[in-house]
């Protein structure tokens, strides 16, 4: 099992090269207010380190609806704002996959990360938006899926299984509902709800999540992704530890 250390953001203060000396994985999240033009994309790759990797969250368009407060820090697509978000499979959301498929494609991404809104819950208008949006588009890589709404694992398990899409869950909070050669996990606090952003984890939390890994040693790559206030600070203390009993990092 390869153990990717990263975070959701840049999370060291200072230039690109600072969190280049420290980590070979990053999960950009600009990608998912707006996305850059594909000559900034370009940039951002030509001027990583070889080897070096990127993940990208999605595009808000297609994830969450025009009235999300999200949109606050995004400009919205053209086209009708009902038709925007929620994987609906219109026009326009196809548009957006798309268009995020192609900065994708520039950055060599391997994974994709789809994270659906809270209010994005288990209905059957959202259950029949994963299956057929997933069931149309062209995907420019592997695709993982973070719910936030309420969904209960077993109907998870069949969508993934079914539309071939990485779980990905906070490991604190859950146990990804597929089990795949890929794990995702994305570190959101500590605490009540689906984030504690502010918490900082402790070494006992480090050492607790260690233990948790020992489940998915027949994975073939566990990227572990610290995605809190103080996420560059803790990943560099998660990495330490695990190079400290000559893990595969």
């Amino acid at each position: 099992m390869q153990l990717k250390i990263g975070t959701c953001g840049w999370g060291l203060k200072g230039r690109h090269e600072a969190y280049y000396s420290e980590f070979g994985v990053v999960e950009l999240q600009d990608t998912f207010n707006r996305l850059p033009k594909p000559e900034t994309a370009l940039h951002w790759k030509e001027e990583a380190p070889p080897g070096f990797e990127f993940t990208m969250k999605a595009w808000q368009a297609i994830t969450h609806p025009s009235v999300s407060p999200t949109w606050r820090q995004g400009k919205l697509p053209e086209g009708n704002p009902e038709h925007i978000g929620l994987l609906q499979p219109t026009e326009e959301n196809l548009k957006a996959w798309a268009e995020t498929a192609e900065i994708c494609k520039i950055l060599e991404c391997r994974i994709l990360v789809v994270q659906t809104p809270p209010k994005f819950d288990s209905t059957r208008e959202h259950i029949q938006n994963v299956r057929s949006f997933f069931s149309k588009v062209k995907r420019p890589c592997a695709v993982a899926w973070e719910p936030r709404g309420r969904w209960d694992n077993e109907t998870i398990r069949g969508m993934c299984e079914d539309l071939n899409l990485i779980h990905i869950v906070d490991p604190f909070r859950n146990k990804p509902a597929r089990k795949t050669d890929t794990v995702y996990f994305r570190l959101n606090g500590i605490g009540p709800g689906d984030a504690n952003f502010r918490y900082r984890y402790t070494d006992q939390d480090l050492q607790k999540l260690f233990g948790m890994l020992g489940t998915y040693a027949d994975a073939r790559e566990v990227y572990v992704m610290f995605n809190n206030m103080s996420m560059g600070e803790d990943a560099i203390r998660f990495k330490k530890m695990a190079m400290a009993i000559n893990a595969q990092v």
